[in-house]
């Protein structure tokens, strides 16, 4: 089982990203019969991706393909919109690993958890601070994977 993670800026100031992270996702599961798709679920390029990745499981069904909400820490809208969460995510993961951590770096560690899981990293990264340019940094440090940084419209191999 392949899987990818996404990281992007809270808002996304450019017309046709929906369109090139569908491109992206459509190219990578041509590598796998299962994949899991790793989300913050926050902000917008976040809820792109989710949607992107829900495009190719419907015009996919011969694939296993899971979208899995990672969040940082419960969140009391976990159990408030319980319906909504079931209906959107295969899965909800708050990792273990997390416990404990500090919930100002909480939301770093968990990024970089869902990094150190993935094979790709779909990211719309196009300003040089932030949380997702922290991510991207991070991610440019793990051999092997490959990263698409759909602003920049190139993609590479770590290592």
């Amino acid at each position: 089982m392949k899987s990818c993670s996404f990281a992007g800026h809270r808002e996304v100031y450019a017309s046709g990203v929906d369109e090139k992270i569908q491109v992206a996702i459509e190219d990578i599961i041509k590598t796998d019969d299962s994949f899991v798709f790793y989300t913050g679920g926050m902000g917008e390029f976040d809820r792109k991706c989710a949607s992107g990745v829900r495009n190719a499981k419907a015009r996919h069904p011969e694939l296993n393909i899971k979208l899995v909400l990672v969040e940082p820490y419960m969140k009391n809208g976990l159990n408030a919109n319980k319906e909504y969460y079931e209906r959107s995510f295969d899965d909800i993961v708050i990792p273990m690993e997390l416990a404990g951590v500090h919930y100002k770096e909480a939301i770093t560690q968990r990024n970089r958890w869902m990094i150190d899981r993935s094979d790709y990293l779909i990211a719309f990264v196009y300003q040089d601070f932030g949380g997702a340019y922290g991510a991207l940094r991070y991610a440019q440090k793990k051999d092997g994977l490959v990263i698409i940084n759909l602003s920049e419209k190139e993609s590479f191999t770590n290592g």
